[in-house]
């Protein structure tokens, strides 16, 4: 099955929410855990009890594994193994972005067999989307998946995202669109995007299209930031969606009962 196929199915038994793991400091602190590679380790192991088989999707924030260091990364790398041994689509929120061998190299680490090896991983376009190639060839060879960012909700992305006629987010989702019929033909695509959740408004005002995507929407930004599901919702326009919801969830820690009721709560 392809990303895009296992994806329908797990969200067909779960739901499109996906839960965020972000051991930032202060959800460390608040779990009563060290911020330290143990603290991390623990609390991998409680957020690997609360949702492990019971979720869609999770989405790991790498950066706060890496800042522990090669410690944090093996972490990190063994909550993706047991996420994924348990069924749980794992993306790896890396941003990654790159050109020629070193694009390689990354979609080898993130997308190949290798202890990071997840189901997808977020992609930064900002070398081209077609340096981003080697990623999506990986992704069609392996079976995985991979989020393009496009419309961002931060407010200094939009001096970029917007910029030119057509806007240069719109010229990302056409040749994303592109590359999914090319490499999954008259087939959901396993190339998605990211679109925040809160720029509903963005793309009103840049006329922003994706509903020839045919590829998922990754809708960060409900809980915390203060969308509304219906908001990412309205997003969607009849690509598969998934919702990431983080900080307001793993608030609930570190019981686990409370972390598994939590997220049905978006």
């Amino acid at each position: 099955m392809t990303f895009a196929e296992r994806l329908a199915a797990a969200q067909e038994t779960f739901g499109p929410v996906c839960v965020g793991a972000d051991p930032h400091a202060s959800i460390l602190q608040a779990w009563g855990l060290p911020d330290n590679p143990a603290g991390l380790a623990r609390f991998a192991e409680i957020f690997a009890g609360a949702f492990a088989g019971s979720v869609a999707s999770i989405k790991p924030q790498v950066a706060f594994f890496e800042r522990h260091g090669s410690a944090g990364l093996a972490v990190l790398e063994n909550l993706i193994g047991t996420f994924r041994d348990a069924g749980t689509l794992v993306v790896a929120d890396a941003k990654r972005g790159d050109i020629g061998s070193t694009m390689e190299g990354y979609a080898q680490a993130w997308l190949g067999q290798g202890p990071l090896g997840s189901d997808a991983v977020t992609l930064s376009p900002y070398l081209g989307v077609g340096a981003l190639a080697p990623a999506f060839e990986r992704a069609a060879e392996n079976n995985r998946g991979v989020f393009v960012l496009a419309v961002t909700s931060n407010p200094d992305g939009a001096s970029i995202q917007g910029a030119g006629t057509p806007p240069v987010a719109q010229r990302i989702i056409d040749e994303l669109a592109e590359w999914n019929e090319r490499l999954w033909p008259g087939r959901a695509g396993s190339i998605g995007v990211v679109i925040g959740a809160t720029a509903g408004p963005r793309l009103t005002e840049w006329g922003i299209a994706l509903d020839h995507l045919h590829g998922p929407i990754l809708a960060p930004g409900v809980g915390a930031q203060g969308a509304t599901r219906a908001q990412a919702e309205a997003l969607a326009a009849g690509n598969p969606l998934i919702i990431p919801v983080s900080r307001a969830v793993l608030r609930s820690g570190p019981d686990m009962s409370s972390l598994k009721d939590s997220h049905l709560t978006f």
